[in-house]
């Protein structure tokens, strides 16, 4: 069915990401479980997350909300930062990886992930040993597979086939992910895209001239997002929005199909704040671009 393209993304869920200053905000646990709930119904059956996504928050309520619901989604979590929000207590060590994977566990009520990532590559850590870690908690059986996230293609060929997914920014106007896109299709590795309304600019809620609205990525963790702010892209954002409403479409629901009409995007990621925001993946699954269309639209973003 089309919404197994689709994985519920719960950054949000206590937090705003891995960032300790927003540990305790983002969704409450009721809107958390009022999210899951809506992805369970729309046939959404894996959850993403990351231990330290609202110092482990994320995980708790996932768990909880598995328990009280008795529904078993597929769950990926990730391991790098700190949950404590301790600034020294991070990285990808094999003692730590050890370590934080028995935490996620605890937090998910599970003895199993059925994936576990890097959150991003540990540049004092080498890499045969981050490795190695990973090999070992499969072989306790308390990985399914493993991958990782926010790396690029050099970080995979130093992995070799030690890698069965790889998540990474990718949007209409995050496009740095293709090369790392061709090198995952040709070694049959997966690919999901987080990101893929670009914070919300792919939404059509930011304007040319005017204020941000309030609670929005852009009010909070805006620092990836501020070279958006420019006029070339608000220009694309408007013939997107045209060609959205010419083919009876709003303009996320454009966006996601484009990724979606990729055959090397395995899945998309998408974290909605509310569950209204499932709708458009869900529509957009229905959509079909041929490979000229989707170039087209990648050619507003130059």
């Amino acid at each position: 069915m089309p919404a197994s393209r689709i994985i519920l993304g719960c950054g949000n869920f206590g937090g705003i990401g891995s960032a300790p200053q927003f540990f305790g905000q983002g969704e409450s646990e009721d809107e958390a479980y009022r999210l899951m709930d809506a992805a369970w119904e729309l046939g959404i059956r894996s959850f993403d997350t990351a231990d330290a996504y609202g110092g482990g928050r994320s995980e708790t309520w996932i768990g909880r909300w598995r328990a009280e619901t008795g529904n078993q989604p597929v769950l990926a979590t990730k391991v790098f930062h700190s949950v404590e929000g301790n600034p020294n207590d991070r990285g990808l060590s094999r003692e730590r990886i050890h370590r934080q994977i028995d935490g996620s566990l605890r937090r998910l009520g599970v003895e199993r992930v059925d994936m576990y990532l890097i959150h991003e590559p540990d540049p004092d850590t080498p890499l045969g040993e981050t490795l190695d870690a990973l090999d070992e908690l499969v072989e306790a059986g308390k990985v399914g597979a493993c991958g990782a996230s926010n790396v690029d293609r050099a970080w995979l060929e130093q992995a070799g086939a030690r890698v069965a997914w790889v998540q990474n920014s990718h949007s209409l106007l995050e496009r740095e992910a293709e090369d790392v896109l061709d090198f995952c299709a040709k070694r049959g590795i997966g690919f999901s895209a987080f990101g893929p309304l670009a914070g919300g600019w792919l939404t059509g809620k930011y304007r040319r001239g005017e204020p941000f609205p309030p609670g929005s990525r852009m009010t909070q963790r805006p620092e990836g997002y501020l070279k958006f702010d420019e006029e070339a892209v608000h220009r694309g954002l408007e013939r997107l929005g045209t060609t959205a409403e010419t083919r009876g479409l709003d303009l996320p629901t454009l966006a996601l199909a484009w990724l979606l009409a990729d055959p090397r995007v395995t899945a998309v990621v998408l974290g909605p704040r509310r569950p209204e925001h499932l709708e458009p993946a869900l529509a957009a699954a229905d959509v079909r671009l041929s490979p000229a269309e989707r170039d087209e639209l990648a050619s507003f973003f130059p």
